[in-house]
């Protein structure tokens, strides 16, 4: 029987009890992602009130290298590769609960895992979540935690495409190089 479409632990998790995504509920759409270490996703208030005066006085939100970290999304790894048709992409969603509860988002809206990027070669495919705080305090995700959930969907294609012979190499930004 040929594979279709699911998951697998990369490599590098293979040892750390990483549990594959998995559907809450019969009529779920979406598979349930777990975090797979413990990471803190800074409240991206801190700098901005920190630095209110150079803000106001000089109309300067560079804010500086030293404030960068609390001003870029944090990527959180699920320890998680998905395979899927040459038809299909997996679609990265926040669960419903993280802005209201945890004040976490997704910057990007959704994130979109493409057929090729499972075992590309400088990742395997790992599948991470980014996050931005937008709460009052740093938020700790823990190991283990439900981070964000996976769809699996079929995409159609233009009948006048232009095609590429171009390979993935890489994870996040590499087929736009």
């Amino acid at each position: 029987m040929s594979r279709k479409r699911g998951f697998e632990v990369v490599t590098d998790y293979q040892e750390k009890e990483i549990k594959i995504p998995f559907r809450a509920t019969h009529h779920a759409a979406g598979y349930d992602f777990e975090a797979a270490q413990d990471c803190l996703v800074p409240c991206i208030w801190k700098v901005l009130v920190k630095n209110k005066k150079q803000v106001d006085d000089r109309n300067d939100f560079s804010l500086g290298e030293e404030n960068q970290t609390y001003l870029k999304s944090t990527l959180v790894p699920t320890g998680i590769k998905a395979y899927m048709g040459e038809d299909e992409f997996l679609q990265l969603a926040n669960r419903s609960s993280n802005p209201i509860k945890n004040q976490l988002l997704l910057p990007n809206g959704i994130g979109v895992i493409d057929s090729d990027y499972y075992n590309n070669e400088s990742n395997e495919g790992h599948i991470y979540f980014q996050f931005i705080n937008y709460g009052i305090k740093d938020r700790l995700i823990k190991k283990g935690d439900r981070i964000g959930q996976g769809i699996f969907l079929p995409f159609l294609k233009a009948d006048n495409e232009s095609r590429t012979q171009k390979s993935r190499l890489g994870g996040f930004g590499s087929s736009g190089k």
